[in-house]
């Protein structure tokens, strides 16, 4: 079979994008070997990237500055981390929050003693502080207190945390934000884009995260040791491996998802193409059956140990433990034999398994064939800068096909009732972060209501074209309806890049944010989300990953799921 037949069968058996992009499957989403904290570590590994801790100046009390250094091929980046004294009555992960136990910096390079002043003097302020084009992202974090109480005080007693509690938080301290791309004078996406260490999406946050998890249990670590120096001890490797850094994420991020098609396509198109390459293989090696049995016990092991307070994710979580042992079942009954091994099993999925599962099977089966599919990261980054000019001479009947083709899911929406236009998305005024209101107890919601109900935009356009001929252009149309200019060159980008649209109503009573805040971060690499409301969520991040002196002799990649939960 020639190439080019290969890869028509390929895309026809993608997933198409009506399907995949609908909000409750968009938030069954699990990380993938395609995920970005798992890029990152793959590539410091295979360039021996060199790890060291140049400055520490963290007196008794747990206040001061350390320094740890990335050191890769072609640059070194530094992560200045400033530990404070918190009033405990200040700590909050609201973004309304001045205050926290630890704020940091991404530099560009080896910071000098002046970098360190002056970033003393700016970074513990966050959005109050200013930095400068040396500076990558800015970030901070808070102690999740019990457990960094206990991690303490069991190592100044010479004894090891807790497993069981270890398990039940899975971090030290939690990060509230990382800002990265031109933030607060810092540097800009397009000044770095070219560097092939950081080309890939948000390398520079993950590696600002990988490096803030060390510091956490440097932290802890260090502060047994001023509290009892002749008893303490370090954590132990495979306990302290349990570790990552949690996060806080609310509606701030969600947005994202609608203002960035093109990327957003980039992500999920790369994704589907991994499964349908897999897919549409023939038969199943011993290694790759192995391979995918090793990742589906890893995976059942430690998601029977995900927790969460959120009731509906907690059904969802005993749903997804059934369903992976009727996988497990299926898998051990059918085996990976025949023709098409892979979508056969992928089909069962579809017809067996509820949402979290599929998408986690899709995960699943992404994980054996790093050979095959981790070329596709290379085209996850996205040129945002480049000029999407609207083709004015269009005619208004190419752009019905578009909208058929596109968006033939929006005709299904009935904005006349309440409940399909019962929210508005807005920004605050005192933090400029997205915000979702209602629009029955609001004042006067149409003076400062974002764009984003794209699917009510379309229907209004389409209300406004029906009187208008197909041999119309864009351009004659738009001359009399100038205020569907954004709308038309948006269409005209989604027809090319068809993932990059969220095929939901999202203005709608039961349309849930947490669900675009799932998938934003699955592709980060993220595990054990915890939803505190439909609006925000806890995660982990690098939880089981190996820290940076392991790295280089780490020879596992699928480090997301415990091995030694998994029985391996």
């Amino acid at each position: 079979m020639n190439s080019t037949t290969n890869g028509n069968r390929i895309e026809a058996m993608k997933r198409p994008p009506e399907s995949v992009m609908r909000l409750e499957r968009m938030g069954s989403f699990h990380q993938s070997r395609l995920s970005f904290m798992r890029s990152l570590l793959r590539m410091m590994k295979q360039e021996r990237w060199a790890f060291s801790r140049p400055v520490w100046r963290i007196d008794a009390g747990g206040v001061g500055v350390a320094v740890y250094q990335a050191k890769g091929p072609l640059r070194t980046y530094s992560l200045i981390a400033f530990a404070h004294d918190l009033d405990p009555a200040k700590r909050t992960d609201r973004s309304i929050a001045t205050a926290w136990d630890a704020t940091f910096a991404l530099f560009d390079g080896v910071p000098t003693e002046a970098d360190l002043k002056r970033l003393s003097q700016n970074v513990p302020k966050q959005e109050a502080g200013r930095v400068t084009q040396t500076e990558l992202s800015l970030s901070r974090a808070n102690k999740s207190v019990r457990l960094f109480n206990h991690v303490v005080n069991r190592l100044a007693a010479g004894q090891q945390p807790d497993p069981n509690q270890i398990e039940a938080v899975g971090y030290l301290m939690r990060t509230t934000a990382v800002y990265g791309s031109a933030k607060f004078g810092a540097a800009s996406r397009d000044s770095t884009k070219d560097r092939p260490e950081i080309s890939r999406p948000f390398h520079i946050e993950m590696l600002s995260v990988y490096l803030t998890r060390t510091f956490t249990v440097d932290l802890a670590e260090h502060l047994a040791k001023t509290k009892a120096p002749d008893t303490a001890v370090t954590i132990n490797p495979a306990l302290r491996r349990r570790l990552g850094v949690g996060n806080s994420t609310g509606l701030g991020l969600a947005p994202y998802l609608i203002n960035h098609p093109v990327l957003v396509h980039n992500w999920v198109n790369a994704r589907e193409c991994a499964l349908a390459r897999v897919r549409v293989l023939e038969t199943a090696t011993p290694d790759q059956v192995a391979s995918f049995h090793e990742a589906l016990d890893r995976a059942t092991a430690s998601i029977g140990n995900w927790k969460t307070m959120d009731e509906r994710q907690a059904l969802r979580i005993d749903e997804l433990r059934t369903d992976l042992e009727r996988l497990n079942s299926h898998v051990d009954n059918q085996g990976l034999a025949g023709s098409q091994p892979w979508n056969a099993v992928y089909q069962w999925g579809t017809e067996n398994l509820h949402l979290e599962a599929q998408e986690l099977l899709v995960s699943l089966l992404i994980e054996p064939f790093g050979d095959l599919v981790d070329d596709l990261l290379d085209s996850m980054s996205a040129d945002e800068q480049a000029e999407f000019r609207i083709d004015g001479l269009m005619n208004l009947g190419q752009l019905r096909d578009i909208l058929k083709r596109r968006y033939d899911w929006v005709p299904e929406i009935d904005f006349s009732r309440h409940e399909n236009c019962a929210r508005f998305w807005y920004v605050s005024a005192n933090k400029a972060e997205p915000r979702l209101g209602e629009r029955a107890t609001e004042p006067d919601t149409e003076t400062y209501e974002e764009p984003l109900d794209i699917a009510r935009w379309i229907t209004n356009m389409t209300k406004a074209m029906a009187s208008c001929g197909d041999g119309k252009t864009v351009a004659e149309f738009l001359l009399a309806r100038p205020q569907f200019r954004k709308l038309i060159r948006r269409i005209q980008i989604v027809d090319q890049h068809p993932y990059g649209e969220i095929c939901d109503n999202l203005i709608s009573e039961q349309m849930r944010p947490i669900d675009m805040l799932r998938c934003k971060l699955s592709f980060f690499g993220a595990t054990d989300f915890d939803p505190r409301s439909d609006r925000w969520v806890r995660i982990t991040m690098y939880k089981n990953a190996p820290f940076p002196n392991e790295l280089a002799r780490d020879s596992h990649d699928n480090w997301a799921y415990s091995r030694a939960e998994a029985g391996s």
